[in-house]
Formats: C-alpha cells, sequence, structure tokens
C-alpha cells in the first residue's frame, strides 16, 4: 500500500480526484434505477457570473447533500446549468461593442444576438469551473442552459399555455424601468442607496377661495403628472378639504383632493401628491379612485410634451428648473434635509424611473392560492421555519408579474402581429394571418423576464415538455437550497409554476441560507475591502478548509461570518487528519486481518469506537435536519478531540510498547476501522482529503465516494465504556490542569494521590491506572479509599467525589512562583488601565478608524483573560501557603 505523503497538498489532490471522479462517471445518475430517486437543481448561476462567497456557499451546501445521499445509497442527481441572464449579458457585450465604437442598434437585431452568442461560447460560463473547483459533484452530462433549444421550446409552451388559459395578458402599468437600459426591471434588479436629498414643500392654491394646502415630495420634478392631492380621511388637519380642488402650480390644471388611508398622516405635512404615472403607490390610488394617468416622460427620463415649457429636459434638470420657478413665483414654502431610498438599475446603477408602459403580465392570484396551500399543507417545507410568515405574506399580497422586457437577449415572447389587427400566439412561427392570409407578420419585439425561464427550471431541465424518463423519476425534486433573499422572486415563482403545468409541488423541502458577512457582521464588499475570493482561499488554504468552514459556520436563521482566520483554523484540521492518518498507517503495516477475542479490546478501544457511534448519529441528524454547523462540529469534536487527542494517546504505549499481539491487533483494527468510518463521515465535506486518504489506507481500488455512509446501528453503543473512560479523562485533565496552571513543565514527571471514597470510580481507575500514569506522565500514582491527613505542599482537585492531589514538592518554589505571579498581574493590570482608558475615551472611539477600535477591543479581552488565568495560579499557589495575604490589588 502506497504511503502518504509528508504533507497533504490540496491542489495536487484536487485536480487529480476530480479527474477521477469525471472519468469514472460518480457523479451520474441513472433516470431508471431499482434506487431511491433524490434530486437537486443548481440556482442556475448567471452566465456572466463569478464565483464569490455567497456562491460558494450555496453550492457547497447542495454539494454536502448529494454526497450524503449517494453515499446513503440514493439514485442521486444534482443538475447543474447557468442562467441567460438578459440584461447583464447584454449590458457585457454592449460594452464590448462600444470600445469598438459600435451600438447594437448598428448591427441590428440578428447580428446582435449573434454577437453574445459568440460572447457565451468564448467567455460565458466561467463561474462552472470555478464551481468544479470547490468539488461540487453535478452531473455534468445533463447542464443546461436557460436559452438551450430544450428550455425555449419549453419556455414557448408554457407562455402559451398561460395566455390560453387567460393567465397571460397585456396592459398599461406601472414598473421600474431603467432610462439606460431603455427596459422593464423586476423589483430584485433594482439596488437601493439611501441618499442625502431634500423635502421639498410646496403650495397647491384652492380653486375657490384663499386657502391653500401645502405636500411635500422628494421629486418636484414629477408634479408635471400630478392628478390629485391626497390626505387621510381621519387628519383633521384636511378633512374640511376633501373633495375640493387645487390649481397645479406651473402646470395650471386643476386636480382634486381626494382620501385615502394609505396616506401617512405624519409624513410632511400629511398632504401628498398624486402621480400615477411615476410612483407604483400612486398608481394604485389612480385605480382605486379612477384617476387620470399624465405620462409626462419619454424612456429616456426627458420631459415630453405634457411638461410644457419644461419639454426636453432631462429629469433632473427639469427638478432644478422647477424648484427654481416654484421658488420665485411663491409656490415654496420652504425645504428641509431628508434622507431617503433611491432604486438604481442593478447592472448601470442608473437611477430607476417607475413608469407606466404597456407590458405583458401573468395574473398570479390564482396560482399563488395553491402556492400558498403547498406550504400550508405540509407538501413542501421551508427550513427555517421563520420563513413561512414571510412567504404567506407577501404570496396573500401578491401583485401581477411584470414578464416583458424590452432587451434584445432573451425568450422572445412567441406573439405576432398582423397589420390587419389580429395577434396570434403560438408555439411555432406562424406562415400566414389565420384572419386574413398575410403572410408578412411581426413578431412582439419584447423578451421575456429572465425569471420566467428560471420558474420553470426544476422541469424544463429534466425535459418538459417532452414525458422524459428523468422527469418521471425525478420530478419532484427533493431539495431546493438557495438564498432567503430570493424566496419572492424565484422560489414562490418555482412553486406556482410547477403546480401549475406539472400539478406537483416542484420540491419537497426549501432550505433558505443566509448571508455570508465578515468576521464583524457587515456585508462583504470590494469598496468596503472586506469580501474574501473563495478561490484565493483554496488556492491558500485547499477547498476542502474552505468548505468546512462553511458548513461549521452555517447555522440555521444565522448569518455566516466568514474570515480568512477561520478558513486557515479548518486547514488545521485538514492537516491533523492527515497526520493521525499517517500515524495509524505507519503503524497497522503489519496488521494482518484475525479474529479479535473481546478480551483483547481495551477500555480505550471499547470507548473509542461507541464515541464513534454517538458521531455518526449526531452526523445523520445534523444533516438530514439541515443543521450543517452541528454536524460539523460533531465531526471535529469526535476527530480532534477524541480520536486524535485521546485515542491516538491511548494507545501509543500499546503499539510502541511490549504488548500481547492480540491487543495490538486489537488496537490496529479499532485504528483502522474507526479511521475509515471517519473518512466516510468527512467525505461530504471534505471530499479531497478523505478520498486520498481513503485510496492509500482503506481501499485502492474503489472511491469513497461509492461506499455505504455509516448508520447508527453499524456500532453499538458501550455506555460502560464511556462512563469508565469518563472517569479516567477527567482525572488526567485535572492533573494537566494543575500543571499548566502551576507551570510546570511536561516533561517532568508528578506524584499523585488520589482520593477514592467510593468502590465503582476507585475500581474504574485502579483499571485505568495505565493510562493516568502515560498521559498525565506521572512518577508516583497512589489510589486510596481515604488519605487520612491532606499531604502538604499539594495542589488539589476535585473530579466527581474523588480529590486529586498532587504534590509540588522539588517541583516548583512556591515563593518565588508567588512573587512572580503578583509581578506579571500588577504589569497586565497596569496595561489594562491604559486600554481602558483609552476605549473610554469618546473621542478615542469617535475619531479613530473602526480597525483601530477593534483592535483595542481585542487586546482588552486578552489582557482581562490573561489576568484572570494569573490570577487562578496565584490563589493556588496560596492554597499551598496559607500564611500569605488574601488578595492583591
Amino acid at each position: 500500500m502506497k504511503l502518504l505523503s509528508k504533507n497533504f497538498e490540496p491542489s495536487q489532490a484536487e485536480a487529480h480526484y476530480y479527474r477521477y471522479w469525471l472519468d469514472h462517471g460518480l457523479f451520474h445518475a441513472q433516470d431508471k434505477s431499482a434506487k431511491k430517486p433524490y434530486s437537486i437543481v443548481i440556482p442556475p448561476p448567471n452566465v456572466t457570473g463569478m464565483l464569490h462567497m455567497g456562491h460558494a456557499l450555496n453550492n457547497v451546501l447542495q454539494d454536502i447533500m448529494i454526497r450524503y445521499r449517494r453515499m446513503q445509497g440514493y439514485n442521486a442527481l444534482w443538475i447543474p446549468g447557468m442562467d441567460h441572464a438578459g440584461i447583464a449579458t447584454q449590458n457585457v457585450v454592449e460594452q464590448q461593442l462600444a470600445a469598438e465604437g459600435i451600438s447594437r442598434h448598428d448591427l441590428g437585431r440578428e447580428q446582435f444576438i449573434a454577437k453574445v452568442w459568440e460572447w457565451k461560447a468564448k467567455s460565458g460560463g466561467t463561474i462552472i469551473n470555478q464551481l468544479k473547483r470547490l468539488g461540487c459533484s453535478c452531473d455534468w452530462a445533463r447542464e443546461r442552459f436557460t436559452m438551450d433549444e430544450g428550455l425555449s421550446r419549453a419556455v414557448r409552451q408554457a407562455f402559451v399555455r398561460l395566455y390560453q388559459d387567460g393567465l397571460i395578458y397585456q396592459g398599461d402599468y406601472i414598473v421600474n424601468w431603467c432610462p439606460r437600459c431603455h427596459t422593464a426591471i423586476s423589483d430584485l434588479e433594482v439596488d437601493y442607496k439611501e441618499e442625502m436629498s431634500y423635502l421639498w414643500y410646496v403650495r397647491y392654491p384652492l380653486t375657490q377661495g384663499a386657502g391653500e394646502i401645502v405636500v411635500a415630495t422628494t421629486r418636484p420634478e414629477t408634479m408635471l403628472g400630478d392628478t390629485a392631492v391626497a390626505v387621510n380621511p381621519h387628519d383633521p388637519r384636511h378633512r374640511d378639504k376633501i373633495g375640493k380642488y387645487v390649481i397645479l402650480p406651473l402646470v395650471n390644471r386643476e386636480i382634486p383632493i381626494i382620501a385615502d388611508e394609505y396616506v401617512a398622516q405624519e409624513f410632511g405635512t400629511g398632504a401628498v401628491k398624486i402621480t400615477p404615472a411615476s410612483d407604483p403607490n400612486d398608481f394604485l390610488m389612480a385605480e382605486r379612485h379612477k384617476l387620470p394617468i399624465v405620462k409626462f416622460m419619454n424612456g429616456d427620463a426627458v420631459i415630453n410634451a405634457e411638461g410644457g415649457v419644461y419639454q426636453g429636459q432631462d429629469r433632473y434638470e427639469a427638478r432644478k428648473n422647477i424648484v427654481r420657478d416654484l421658488e420665485s413665483g411663491g409656490y415654496l414654502s420652504g425645504r428641509e434635509p431628508y434622507s431617503h431610498n433611491v432604486g438604481h438599475c442593478y447592472r448601470c446603477a442608473t437611477d430607476i424611473e417607475p413608469t407606466v408602459s404597456r407590458q405583458w403580465f401573468v395574473k398570479v392570484k390564482p396560482l399563488a392560492k395553491n402556492a400558498i396551500n403547498a406550504v400550508s399543507k405540509g407538501k413542501t417545507r421551508i427550513i427555517p421555519d421563520l420563513w413561512e410568515s414571510t412567504y404567506y405574506e407577501w404570496m396573500n399580497n401578491i401583485r401581477d408579474w411584470c414578464i416583458s422586457r424590452q432587451i434584445w437577449w432573451g425568450h422572445r415572447i412567441p406573439v405576432w402581429y398582423c397589420d390587419c389587427g389580429e395577434m396570434i400566439v403560438a408555439l411555432t412561427e406562424p406562415t400566414a394571418c389565420p384572419a386574413c392570409g398575410r403572410t408578412t407578420l411581426r413578431q412582439d419585439e419584447d423578451v421575456l423576464d429572465t425569471w420566467f425561464s428560471s420558474a420553470l427550471w426544476p422541469f424544463s431541465t429534466l425535459g418538459w415538455p417532452e414525458k422524459t424518463a428523468a422527469l418521471k423519476t425525478f420530478y419532484p425534486t427533493t431539495l431546493l437550497i438557495t438564498g432567503f433573499d430570493i424566496l419572492f422572486f424565484w422560489v414562490a415563482r418555482m412553486m406556482m409554476m410547477g403546480l401549475y403545468i406539472m400539478k406537483d409541488v416542484p420540491f419537497h423541502d426549501v432550505y433558505l441560507h443566509a448571508l455570508v458577512r465578515d468576521e464583524k457582521g457587515e456585508k462583504m464588499s470590494k469598496s468596503k475591502g472586506n469580501s474574501i475570493d473563495p478561490l484565493a482561499m483554496v488556492d491558500k488554504f485547499g477547498a476542502d478548509a474552505l468548505r468546512f468552514t462553511l458548513a461549521a459556520f452555517t447555522a440555521q436563521g444565522r448569518d455566516v461570518r466568514m474570515s480568512e482566520e477561520r478558513i486557515e483554523g479548518y486547514k488545521f484540521f485538514v492537516n491533523k487528519i492527515w497526520n493521525m492518518s499517517k500515524f495509524i498507517q505507519m503503524n497497522s503495516e503489519d496488521y494482518a486481518p484475525a479474529k479479535i477475542e473481546e478480551s483483547e479490546r481495551s477500555l480505550a478501544d471499547r470507548w473509542i469506537e461507541s464515541r464513534l457511534q454517538v458521531a455518526v448519529g449526531e452526523v445523520i441528524k445534523g444533516l438530514n435536519d439541515y443543521r450543517f454547523n452541528e454536524a460539523a462540529a460533531a465531526l471535529y469534536q469526535f476527530i480532534w478531540h477524541e480520536l486524535c487527542d485521546w485515542y491516538v494517546e491511548l494507545v501509543k504505549p500499546v503499539l510502541y510498547g511490549k504488548s500481547q499481539a492480540g491487543s495490538r491487533r486489537a488496537a490496529q483494527e479499532s485504528l483502522l476501522r474507526v479511521l475509515g468510518t471517519s473518512l466516510k463521515l468527512l467525505h461530504p465535506f471534505m471530499p479531497f482529503v478523505s478520498e486520498e486518504i481513503w485510496q492509500h489506507l482503506v481501499s485502492s481500488e474503489d472511491s469513497v465516494m461509492v461506499s455505504k455512509f455509516p448508520e447508527p446501528e453499524d456500532l453499538q453503543r458501550d455506555e460502560d465504556a464511556e462512563y469508565r473512560m469518563g472517569i479516567i479523562m477527567g482525572v488526567i485533565a485535572a492533573i494537566r490542569n494543575v500543571r499548566g496552571e502551576m507551570g510546570i513543565a511536561p516533561s517532568k514527571k508528578l506524584a499523585v494521590i488520589i482520593q477514592a471514597p467510593d468502590d465503582g470510580p476507585r475500581e474504574v481507575i485502579l483499571r485505568g491506572e495505565d493510562y493516568i500514569r502515560n498521559l498525565a506522565n506521572l512518577g508516583d500514582l497512589t489510589i486510596l479509599a481515604a488519605v487520612g491527613t491532606e499531604p502538604g505542599g499539594a495542589a488539589t482537585a476535585v473530579v466527581s467525589d474523588m480529590t486529586i492531589y498532587v504534590l509540588l514538592e522539588g517541583l516548583i518554589d512556591i515563593a518565588g512562583e508567588k512573587l512572580r505571579l503578583e509581578k506579571e498581574i500588577a504589569k497586565v493590570a497596569k496595561d489594562l488601565t491604559l486600554v481602558n482608558r483609552k476605549l473610554a475615551n469618546s473621542d478615542f472611539r469617535a475619531k479613530a478608524a473602526p480597525a483601530i477600535v477593534n483592535k483595542e477591543e481585542e487586546k482588552y479581552r486578552e489582557l482581562m483573560g490573561k489576568h484572570a488565568l494569573l490570577e487562578a495560579a496565584l490563589r493556588k499557589c496560596r492554597d499551598l501557603d496559607p500564611g500569605a495575604p488574601a488578595s492583591i490589588d
């Protein structure tokens, strides 16, 4: 068997074993199989995307689950793919053309689309190869793209069916509009940023009498499209004005004062201007009160003829001029600084301009009803369940979905028009008008919202609208893992479309993970300089360390706090596993399988196999409940602390000494069996290091990926061994603590007396005397039922009902140690005073950089910890010398 190298080399192992898995087809699932199906569809990353830490978290969690279920014997399928990302991709290609001095309009639609496909072939989809570097075990032979031929057919089929069922219509509605991209965009594609501006107070004179009503607005330029002023019907300040009319300043149009409970009495003066063409809430109010809609702005955010003298002006130029004219006309009663959220296009950062335009919509209320019922009846679980109420609230208040976009890259809407006025909705391009026979038909210019094709993802990727074997086997899918931030925009839409088209939910479980933030809990961003590149971490520490860190910090309902130091910490865990495996390999070269008698198995052998049983159960429970952090913690605790820190040390004398052959073989067998099971438990989290060790120590013929995942009943828990070893380990730990507190070198042998009045514990430590001697490094060990006179010059510790006396005579100079500790405590106390004074200074906290303040706070915590340890050691010395003073300052 080939020996493990001195160190684990992640980059070599990752490249080698990923190719090995691909070559052996280990990621592939069968369309027809006697195995129970288990399926996940990947949230398709944008074709323009590059791997960030959010992608890493999302895909590592999926890979953990798919590897886990695959090893449990499921026919496990993870479908990969990419989203065509309409606006984002079009912007990328347009920018490349702009660098050559060309616009898409210069090329025309067909040539531009050809350019996009050309870009996609050369540069698109980089993120797929980046996912492979993480170890993602997708069935790559099934990779899909939302613009491939099969998915395009699915999109047309879904559109036509929805239209024929009266669930798609065309109408005028207010949408988020990007004046730069010249398209409607979804709410998800709007980035809101808090900006300082002003709240302007404008006088609207009553048409009759000398009165007026003052409105507050953050966008005075939109008054060109005002069609009413609204107040709350319960507001006593304005009740007498309801039903009257005012003159719209600068425009001189008469508009009514209406009452609507939507108006917040505490905002501004309690009176607001209603501009249905430029505000979503105003648009809905206009529908309720049957107000006219005045479109005063073009698609490029330039004022049109409805704006009178301001025609041709950009919206912000018009704002400046309107404020000037309001002031000169005596209409402006004041202004005040005001901070509010301003929407920006997520791609080009242009300020969004809500506008009314003719768009295609899906009626979602009928679809939402079934999606609500599916969750309420448990057909689909949302995990953690705290998101259920948010899901219900959004679905119960859902608005019709605008599915049209005014761009070129995407699924073109399958609607054709004839000059005779006929509109044809069809799966394939019609050759002639069914009404008049003309052949000169023109297709709708718009494309479908990217989310429309993504809503079909769980079944379109499996071959729908064809009745494929894959669709029959794997739909509904088992699990969806995604970020909570697209619960509405993607998860809810997949629920609606899956139930509408497939008559079944698209997935049984939805696990929503939180955001990845920096170690201080702040959102990662390049501008802040606190983002972490996952590929750089893979290069530096290896994919296994990054993967385990992500799992270890993924707790349900809590953001994942990430730092390079945390990833490095789990790199040390990888090294610990590697070194432990080398130790086992070196000490089992002469091992030959043979029947082990129960009498040859030591207490330590029985204990570690029982603790392994506990770890197996905890890992399985953690993964089954999607509590990734708990599963990772169980693995870490077992491998690092119980296996490496305790069991390996406990059996070294058996392996190195002159023990009986049977006892040595029993220890070797336990080491190998525990290692093999540990590698299986580790594999979903750390696929590369587990595979390399497996193929060196367990089986060079097969991958750990095809081994059977451990089950709790595979091993029987030995409660007696755990009880006995718990007592022994408690004694060893207590002696080690005394050694550490008193500053006694690990190499110095100690003399210890243990008073154990109870027969049971005393019998345990008598039989475990060798373990205590070896691991606590004792010269003399005396175990008594009662000590009689307490030995002088001894440090004491209590474990259960036992008293442990560590004899210190000749080991330390108690007086000298007290003096040293007192001096050290005084020094630490002085440092604490200086740091505390600095932190208590409000000017320091206000003016110093956050990193400097954090550094001082960390220094304070370290000094406090050190101070506590020194005080404990000093108290221990005073216990040994009762004549000393009780305390020191």
